[in-house]
């Protein structure tokens, strides 16, 4: 490995009274991309006078000097732009003119922002617009890529570098299927009908974190099932948590799997749907008195480890009570008059009780709802809604497929970028002589 030694000279002009350290400190900070900037440049100078003499001096017939570029390449990095002008060999054989250095280095062509200054910008997007991620980065560095360079990196990023992996190797054993409702866009931002945007995590058993699998615009349950079936062990998987929303259960349960509707869900749920069957708020009151009687709505997976006590006799005495529970609410909705608020408790009974079953098969306390996804998805659901309103179905994919790495997976953002940086091998620091003197 070759050593390059570059010696610098800096003076500073030091007030004599009132210096501060936080005034050091800052004019070090307005000052440090002019040095960092000169560093490149040498750096560069000095690859390129290595490279030329490379060329010519392994082949001393086929290559000679063709003075530099007209005009100098800028390039914009981290540090701000770097103005250099490229030198030129002429290949004999080929009659043609190059910058020798350009292969050397894999720069990019026609490029002016390098990939290495685009995190910064990329990284607010996630939280932010793009327009005000732009914003944001002009003014904390002074400069930041427009909007279309920030949706063309996301693209380049998602498409090329963020495919979802194969989890055939994984011992998957609880999928976690949600959605929600977002608005779209066409060409030119002209305003389409609302889409569903879906999810599903994956667990590999008790007190195993759940991590996304898969995110879908505008497919239905059958397709993401396929899709899920390609990546993921799907005959491994034990127990599906949804909300129980049409089409999730019986798309995407296997032979074998469980389903274990969200507890949260159905307290929240139903009064929505006895709106729906025409009960106002007074009409619902009887209703939701006989809700709170069901023990299920007021327990949690932590209550159920930390105080229930380990005998199954009390388990199942408690599973009677909550069914007694919910037979008497299903009793007391007429399926004449409430007919969706009804069938939906009905359901509810049925797939709710799992946690108890699992643990009974003495496999331990599986979670009760879908908080899992709520929680984590908050993020990314308020930013999609609130903050990007409007969506094409491919953008949000990308957008999505890099969100979740930034969010929650800070060694995967770490990777991407890695990997769309194209870094083989990197410069190394070696050694540092400081040293001052008053002048």
């Amino acid at each position: 490995m070759d050593e390059l030694e570059i010696k610098i000279a800096l003076s500073y002009k030091v007030p004599e009274s009132d210096l501060t350290f936080n005034g050091i400190l800052r004019g070090l900070k307005e000052d440090q991309n002019t040095l960092m900037k000169s560093i490149v440049r040498a750096i560069l100078s000095a690859l390129e006078k290595k490279v030329m003499e490379e060329y010519i001096s392994s082949h001393p017939d086929e290559y000679y000097r063709h003075g530099r570029q007209p005009r100098a390449r800028k390039f914009i990095t981290s540090f701000g732009p770097i103005y250099f002008r490229l030198a030129q060999l002429y290949d004999r054989q080929t009659k043609k003119v190059f910058p020798p250095l350009v292969e050397k280095l894999s720069i990019l062509p026609y490029k002016q922002y390098q990939r290495e200054a685009l995190e910064a910008a990329v990284g607010q997007v996630i939280h932010l617009s793009y327009r005000m991620a732009e914003k944001e980065v002009r003014r904390i560095k002074g400069y930041a890529p427009g909007r279309s360079t920030l949706h063309r990196c996301v693209k380049e990023l998602a498409e090329g570098y963020g495919q979802w992996p194969c989890y055939k190797h994984r011992d998957f054993k609880f999928l976690m299927a949600d959605g929600t409702k977002v608005k779209r866009q066409g060409p030119r931002g002209a305003p389409l009908d609302q889409a569903e945007m879906r999810w599903a995590l994956a667990s590999e058993g008790e007190r195993r974190r759940f991590e996304p699998v898969g995110f879908w615009v505008d497919k239905d349950w059958k397709s993401i099932r396929k899709d899920l079936e390609k990546r993921l062990d799907y005959g491994k998987l034990e127990v599906l948590f949804s909300d129980g929303g049409p089409g999730i259960e019986s798309n995407l349960l296997a032979e074998g799997m469980r389903p274990q509707r969200c507890v949260w869900h159905g307290k929240r749920d139903f009064p929505i749907l006895l709106y729906q069957d025409g009960a106002k708020k007074g009409e619902q009151e009887p209703f939701h008195v006989l809700m709170k009687e069901i023990l299920l709505f007021s327990l949690t997976k932590e209550l159920l480890e930390e105080v229930l006590p380990p005998e199954k006799e009390l388990v199942v005495e408690l599973i009677e009570e909550i069914k007694s529970g919910f037979d008497k609410l299903i009793k007391a909705l007429d399926p004449q008059k409430y007919p969706k608020a009804r069938t939906y408790i009905e359901n509810f009974a049925r797939n709710a009780l799992l946690v108890f079953d699992y643990w009974l098969e003495g496999k331990g306390w599986i979670p009760m709802t879908t908080n899992a996804i709520e929680s984590a998805f908050s993020r990314i659901v308020n930013r999609v809604k609130h903050v990007g309103r409007r969506w094409s179905d491919e953008g949000l994919i990308n957008w999505m497929m890099i969100a979740f790495r930034k969010i929650y997976k800070p060694e995967l953002w770490d990777e991407l970028w890695t990997k769309y940086l194209e870094i083989h091998k990197q410069l190394r620091f070696s050694r540092l002589r400081v040293s001052y003197a008053w002048i």
